[in-house]
């Protein structure tokens, strides 16, 4: 299935920089960045719940926010995109 995973985490000190750091490597294992706080990610059920588990981990609920879309499977029909930053195939052939 694709997820959008979206953040914004308080970066008014050294540790909420340090937080984005860590949302943002989290998030790059998981998925392609498409904007700088958003992520595409296709994962599984039990992905989807391990990625959520350790995000929430990171964060500070007090300064920071998550949110979490679910597109589905037939998320193709659903996206759509418009100007520069060319939407990728994430489930096509990685080509190097």
């Amino acid at each position: 299935m694709l997820i959008l995973v979206t953040y914004d985490v308080s970066t008014v000190n050294s540790e909420g920089q340090r937080r984005l750091r860590q949302v943002s490597k989290l998030c790059q294992n998981y998925g392609q960045r498409v904007q700088n706080s958003v992520f595409e990610c296709i994962v599984d059920a039990t992905q989807f719940a391990l990625l959520k588990i350790k995000l929430l981990e990171l964060i500070d609920e007090e300064k920071d926010s998550l949110r979490f879309y679910q597109l589905g499977n037939n998320y193709k029909s659903k996206v759509e995109h418009v100007g520069i930053k060319e939407s990728i195939d994430l489930e096509g052939p990685l080509i190097l």
